[in-house]
């Protein structure tokens, strides 16, 4: 039987399908500083991740309450998927919305919700924002 990510339009992902797309890296909830002027623009990734994001699990610890906690948080929305070029270009929801197969590693493939963590993929050494006086400190591309 076929994934349902390679067989369905995002548009049709249920709830907890279009949930379970994340990987659980973590890799959004760091901060992203806008380096450049108009079309010079580049975005430099750091290590410096939202407060409520646990480094060491790379989940959010208030996910339900996110949005009024912090503000900021951006919704992965299905409508404006789109516009989200910032996501890793190993995010599955990117991923999916270029029509490209998702890694191995990926929970949904390999079966095992530890597989990021062994791939590799999070981001280490995180530090929350609260603990982060100059984000340029952090910068890791």
């Amino acid at each position: 039987m076929a994934n349902f990510w390679e067989t369905k339009e995002l548009k049709d992902f249920t709830q907890e399908e279009w949930e379970s797309l994340c990987d659980g890296c973590g890799r959004c909830c760091y901060r992203k500083i806008i380096d450049g002027w108009l079309w010079w623009k580049k975005i430099l990734n750091t290590r410096v991740a939202c407060n409520l994001l646990d480094c060491n699990t790379c989940r959010c610890t208030d996910y339900e309450n996110r949005f009024e906690k912090q503000p900021e948080c951006l919704k992965l929305d299905r409508q404006k998927i789109k516009e989200f070029k910032w996501l890793p270009e190993s995010c599955a929801y990117r991923l999916i919305n270029e029509h490209k197969p998702l890694p191995s590693w990926h929970p949904l493939v390999s079966g095992n919700p530890e597989s990021v963590k062994e791939a590799g993929i999070p981001i280490e050494n995180g530090i929350n924002e609260r603990d982060a006086e100059d984000w340029f400190d952090f910068i890791i591309d």
